[in-house]
């Protein structure tokens, strides 16, 4: 795919000076991505997690959403689908501020927690376990939390996600299994759940603009866990040279759709 005209509207005839500037002062708060609109693009899965986590929330009781981020995925699967009692997680703070603005409003309890073992909740709390992109999964931890016959559903980020991004800047690497989807499947299963799916699909990411590369590596900080403008610009100014030169820096993302249930007690 190559640049719309909006992304000639926002990025063509600026230097890699203005382009980066530019980046480094929007705010990376949230997990609101719209700046990037015009930017760059990312295919989305082909299943619609907002869309199938409204139908979620609509029949349960009693819900939590891990690692809500700013509260807006949450928010936008809408209000009325909410359950009787909603609560969600967030270990940063700038987000569990985002969130509370939110979600209060909403109905729902934002409670901030480090994103460490064990969840502040008590056992079989919740019918309905959700959580999108989640940076760390405590199998254990959400099987515990679960009612008996209850479901865990959420998009998780898998393996190998932007791995040419970080070996653009990283150098070449060996990507870790620990995401991968079997692997995870496995981990429910050994902590007690029964997986109902496990969906996995490789996606494309494209940058128009060196200046989505900086905002997109300030705000998903594992991409490059060291990345600072200073530390990286010789290597952002090649990626500015080559966009101009040869288009859209491509990578790949792995996105899957995990649902896995509790056995009904015995």
């Amino acid at each position: 795919m190559w640049p719309s005209e909006a992304w000639f509207d926002a990025a063509v005839g600026k230097s890699f000076d203005e382009l980066v500037d530019e980046a480094t002062k929007v705010s990376i708060e949230g997990w609101d991505f719209s700046w990037l609109d015009g930017r760059a693009t990312e295919e989305r899965p082909s299943w619609g997690y907002q869309r199938l986590l409204a139908g979620k929330l609509a029949t349960a009781k009693a819900a939590l959403d891990i690692q809500t981020g700013g509260g807006e995925v949450l928010a936008g699967a809408g209000a009325e689908n909410f359950p009787p009692t909603l609560v969600a997680t967030e270990g940063w703070p700038p987000n569990v501020a985002r969130a509370t603005a939110l979600l209060h409003p909403l109905g729902a309890v934002v409670v901030a927690d480090p994103e460490e073992p064990p969840l502040p909740f008590a056992d079989g709390a919740f019918d309905l376990v959700t959580s999108r992109h989640p940076a760390t999964v405590h199998w254990s931890e959400i099987a515990r939390v679960l009612a008996f016959g209850g479901t865990y559903f959420a998009q998780h980020v898998g393996s190998g996600t932007n791995v040419e991004i970080s070996e653009y800047f990283l150098g070449s690497f060996e990507p870790g299994r620990r995401r991968d989807h079997d692997v995870e499947a496995k981990q429910a299963g050994a902590d007690g759940l029964e997986i109902a799916q496990c969906r996995n699909e490789r996606l494309r990411l494209e940058f128009f603009d060196v200046g989505a590369m900086v905002f997109f590596l300030r705000k998903v900080i594992w991409t490059v866990p060291d990345f600072s403008v200073d530390r990286y610009r010789d290597r952002l100014k090649a990626l500015y040279d080559q966009i101009e030169r040869d288009g859209p820096f491509h990578s790949t993302m792995s996105r899957t759709l995990f649902e896995a249930r509790k056995p009904p007690a015995r």
